[in-house]
């Protein structure tokens, strides 16, 4: 790397660059002007192969949506690379020099030498900040002329706070390119001084030198760009604020201080939120009494017509004493109230406020609003505040190009979507919930860039797991941020009587909300966090010598779309916003399908309906069949926040069971009665059904998400349910239901047929893979006698035998549980083929190393299963004997004794081995978890499988069927309870109630219903007569 002081550039105070020096900071779309005069570059000019490596972003088969990605901003293959090829002074001669040019040269040229000996601060951003002084005062002088004569502003403390602030915003922008030019001199020999530090400050100082501004700013053009650029917008916002200010400082006093005089300006704390629009943000004017007022530089009609929505249901109502902020609204901007958060005094208080908090998320249900995150509310005592309702109507979008199941419709149109309920980021680093409702202190789920070795010449760039510092939004109480799901039941209150009332008075409601037609709302296509990441990921000095590589950086906007056509659609206009430093705005009209763009550009018709039309479509369709819907979106989503306990059921029923009578027809009506819950939860768009479930994703945090294809967690696992209950009982509805859950499984194939990441991602597990997706299949082919699925099962065997054959050896993801499925697929279809895949994946399996875990699931018990069942004694006995040591967690079968010794009796069948632990079993307290996983009927299950390995062992069979007793007066008690946090109710089969009810079949028909959870195949269906309804 040559280092800047490495140029020849000949320069000294008061003079600036060479001419042209600009050029290569103009990004594509700023160069397309007198192209007429460009030359096509020769075919073997680099230009072309930077052309090829672009398109190649676009995948194999990308070329036609590259071409496309290029018409949209008025670029053709042959274009880009004559545009490439251009030298610097050529594109210099045919373009307007801009603006950010002559700030940048302005500063050069009164850049002065540093003194002799200047001394530079500690602090490395401080220190870094001395080569950038010329740009910040510069700046500050600019603005100081324009805020001259201003009354009520302390001018010196207002300019001083704004450099302090700008200063911040370039070292950002710079600090990579610095330590790039750091290091490089470092390894050149060039720095001078005793130590690090010293060596570090003697850089700084050559690099403040005039003359290394200029080799800086010829070297890196991209970078002097987002200098001036940012320097400018800085200027122009406190500008325009200032005056804005001026103009209102009087209604200001009187509207948002009553009257009371708050004193001169002193301080505006700028850069409150993203930057849109030419570098405006929002931004915190401070007086010199302590007041303070919020300047929103957007519109605020939002904030004025939500306080009547809220006088409205406060009417409605009794005591629920919602307030909002206090606006003063000007044509394109506003003052807002300040709202101080403070805490509550007492529990009671703290039920209050999420009451209140509940009623608000009626609302806010209904007004399709989005975005209601920790930042935009709030705790001002027992009183939850909104101070950002600019997504109120946010209009819905698909992600995808497939249309979206009825499950994943009901979630994205429900009170989830507002993010205020609980709203889980889950990252390399730790999980955190940034909803309104969260926001609390802890690790942050992505790691953070910092510097290493800071304020020294090896300073260098790394990651670290960073801190995620909360928000004011969640009452307090003894200096402690209280749970909302401590305050469940006055939430749900609250909420009720907020959707009661609603829902009481349609005709006058819809006519509250059709009088928001003409609001300005804001449309995020993207996290705008993503936005962020993004324009600090492109200071890398590599992309900063020539804008075509930050170009084809910022290219990800399009290449991330490829299956969102709106986000697709905006990508040009996004990259426009970046270009000039700033997040990325759209906005659009509540009755509107247009959307604006930060320019005010109309893009005619984005979107496919307008949020007022979705609001009224809500409206339509409140009721008491939604509002249970809502309700236990509302508790699964708190139930999120619980901490993670693993796969251990430890928490016993609150009182001694005695036991009902468990004949088969009683077992079988339990089932049915579970059945029909399932049922009733169903979410149908008139074809395929699915639902809404908890799901353990990674083993590390439970989301509520729309049901996919697995057997633990998926549609599928209900489905095999039901279908076994529709042989058992003759209640056809049941099978009717099942064949209707499984109607996407052909895209799920479809999309994964030539994909090895997409099937490795899916893996080939029993439980939560594609051998447990193969084997649900061939049992549902048998149970429902439909070739169709047969087809399909003979489809997911060969994905699992591929999916993931480097991946982990255990049960549930892996090698073990893929060997044991497709020896099953095998034997219920008959399959030989199947049957080679099956041995295959044996002979792989043996020569893995076994899992950490001693768990069935998880673990090296659960291989020790898969190996013995395949004929490899050798093998399983290491693979147990592994496990053996291990304490296990609990009783439980996924990774607690139960799996433990159904897997040692599968290798070691020693009968007094066997008993003790059936004894072990069954002679405990009953849980209050009744899942399969770890909870009452996996521990059955277990009871089960060696009483049937042992059938002489009649002290066996009677503890399975006094569990049996045991767990229907549980259910008769306390309903069939989920292995889920907070025990709320779900569909699924390893936790939810479709196990509950496969694990009662079991207890009852062990004979016709085969072991889920060993994935075993389906007996001779001779004797199989379906009873009659």
């Amino acid at each position: 790397m040559r280092t800047v002081t490495g140029h020849s550039a000949s320069a000294s105070p008061g003079q600036g660059l060479d001419i042209g020096w600009w050029a290569k900071g103009l990004a594509l779309s700023e160069r397309l002007v007198g192209t007429g005069r460009l030359v096509q570059p020769r075919t073997d000019h680099p230009a072309h192969r930077q052309v090829a490596r672009w398109r190649a972003g676009y995948g194999p088969a990308g070329a036609d949506r590259f071409a496309e990605r290029l018409a949209g901003t008025g670029l053709t293959e042959d274009l880009l690379a004559a545009l490439l090829a251009e030298p610097a002074e050529r594109l210099a001669a045919r373009t307007a020099r801009p603006e950010w040019a002559d700030t940048v040269d302005s500063a050069v040229r009164a850049a002065q030498p540093p003194a002799a000996g200047l001394p530079v601060p500690a602090d490395w951003r401080e220190a870094f900040a001395i080569p950038l002084r010329p740009l910040v005062d510069a700046a500050q002088d600019q603005l100081a002329r324009q805020g001259e004569g201003l009354a009520h502003v302390d001018v010196p403390a207002v300019l001083d706070t704004f450099a302090a602030g700008l200063r911040k915003r370039l070292v950002s922008l710079a600090v990579r390119t610095f330590v790039a030019e750091l290091n490089a001199q470092r390894a050149a020999g060039q720095l001078v001084g005793a130590d690090g530090k010293e060596r570090f400050a003697f850089f700084v100082r050559r690099l403040a030198e005039p003359t290394n501004l200029v080799a800086l700013f010829t070297a890196y053009p991209v970078l002097a760009r987002l200098l001036g650029q940012a320097a400018g917008q800085d200027v122009a916002a406190h500008a325009e604020l200032l005056t804005r200010f001026a103009a209102d400082r009087a209604a200001i006093v009187t509207t948002l201080f009553d009257g009371v005089d708050p004193g001169r300006m002193v301080s505006i704390e700028a850069a409150r939120g993203d930057r849109h629009g030419s570098g405006r943000s929002v931004a915190i004017v401070v007086f010199e009494s302590g007041r303070r007022v919020v300047y929103r530089p957007r519109d605020v009609g939002t904030h004025v017509w939500l306080a009547e929505m809220v006088d409205w249901l406060n009417r409605r109502v009794p005591d629920l004493g919602l307030r909002t902020v206090t606006t003063l609204a000007r044509p394109g901007y506003g003052w807002l109230e300040f709202v101080q958060a403070a805490p509550v005094q007492d529990l009671a208080a703290a039920d209050r406020f999420y009451r209140r908090q509940g009623a608000l998320l009626a609302l806010l249900h209904i007004l399709h609003a989005g975005d209601m995150h920790h930042e935009n509310l709030v705790a001002a005592g027992d009183t939850p505040v909104l101070v950002d309702v600019e997504t109120l109507f946010h209009p819905d979008f698909e992600l995808t190009e497939a249309p979206p199941d009825a499950a994943s419709a009901m979630l994205g149109h429900s009170v989830q979507r507002t993010a205020l309920l609980p709203m889980m980021i889950v990252g390399s680093h730790g999980t955190a919930d940034v909803s309104g409702l969260g926001g609390d202190r802890g690790a942050s789920p992505y790691g953070v860039l910092d510097w290493e070795f800071a304020g020294t010449d090896r300073m260098r760039i790394t990651r670290r797991p960073g801190e995620f510092g909360g928000g004011h939004n969640r009452p307090r109480l003894g200096g402690r941020d209280l749970d909302p799901g401590e305050h469940e039941a006055a939430f749900l209150d609250g909420f009720r009587v907020g959707y009661d009332a609603i829902l009481r008075h349609p005709a006058e409601f819809t006519g509250l909300i059709q009088a928001a037609a003409d609001l300005d709302v804001r449309l995020i296509a993207r996290p705008t966090s993503g936005y962020a990441v993004l324009l600090d990921e492109t200071t890398h000095p590599d992309l900063l010598r020539d804008a075509a590589d930050r170009d084809r950086a910022l290219d990800v906007l399009w290449t991330d779309s490829a299956a969102c056509p709106l986000r697709w659609r905006l990508s040009p206009h996004e990259l426009a916003d970046m270009w000039t430093g700033n997040v990325p705005l759209f906005t659009t009209r509540p009755d509107s399908r247009d959307v604006r763009t930060s320019t005010g550009e109309s893009l005619p018709g984005l979107l496919t309906a307008s949020g007022l039309g979705q609001a009224l479509a809500k409206l339509a369709a409140m009721s008491e069949v939604d509002l249970h819907h809502q309700e236990w979106i509302i508790s699964a989503t708190l139930a999120t926040r619980l901490p993670a306990d693993g796969h251990r059921g430890v928490e016993r029923v609150a009182e001694p069971m005695t036991g009902a009578a468990a004949n088969p027809e009683r077992l079988l009506a339990a089932s049915c009665a579970i059945a029909d819950l399932i049922v009733a939860k169903g979410l149908t768009d008139g074809g395929r059904v699915n639902w809404l479930g908890l799901e353990y994703v990674d083993n590390r945090q439970w989301l509520v998400l729309p049901m996919g294809a697995g057997l633990a967690n998926g549609y599928l696992g209900v489905a095999l349910f039901l279908a076994h209950l529709a042989d058992l009982s003759g209640i056809h509805r049941y099978g009717e239901l099942a064949r209707r859950a499984v109607d996407a499984v052909p895209q799920v194939l479809e999309m994964a047929a030539g994909r090895p990441d997409l099937l490795r991602l899916i893996g080939s597990g029993a439980l939560n893979g594609f051998g447990g997706i193969a084997y649900a299949l061939a049992r549902l082919a048998t149970l429902l006698d439909d070739t169709e699925i047969r087809k399909w099962a003979l489809v997911a065997a060969e994905h699992a035998a591929i999916a993931d054959p480097h991946g982990p050896a255990d049960w549930a993801n892996g090698s073990a549980g893929c060997l044991a499925a497709l020896t099953a697929v095998a034997a219920e279809l008959g399959e030989s083929r199947v049957a080679g895949l099956a041995r295959s994946c044996a002979d792989r399996l043996v020569d893995m190393d076994l899992p950490d875990d001693a768990g069935f699931a998880f673990g090296a018990a659960g291989t020790a299963w898969a190996l013995a069942g395949a004929a490899e004694p050798d093998a399983a006995r290491a693979a147990v004997e592994r496990a053996t040591p291990f304490e296990p967690a609990g009783h439980g079968w996924c990774s607690g004794l139960a799996g433990l010794a159904v897997a040692r009796a599968a290798v070691d069948p020693e009968p007094d081995h066997i008993v003790r632990a059936a004894r072990l079993l069954a002679d405990r307290p009953v849980l209050r978890d009744l899942s399969l996983c770890h909870g009452e009927l996996g521990i059955a299950e277990a009871l089960t499988v060696l009483s049937a390995q042992m059938p002489s062992a009649s002290v066996i069979a009677a503890a399975a069927r006094r569990r049996a007793g045991l767990v229907l007066d549980a259910i008769d008690r306390y309903g069939p309870t989920c292995g889920t946090p907070g025990a709320v109710s779900s569909p699924g089969l390893l936790n939810g109630l479709a196990g509950i009810g496969y694990g009662l079949l079991r207890l009852g028909f062990s004979d016709r219903v085969p072991s889920v959870l060993l994935v075993r195949p389906g007996y001779p269906a001779e004797n199989h007569k379906p009873r009659e309804t």
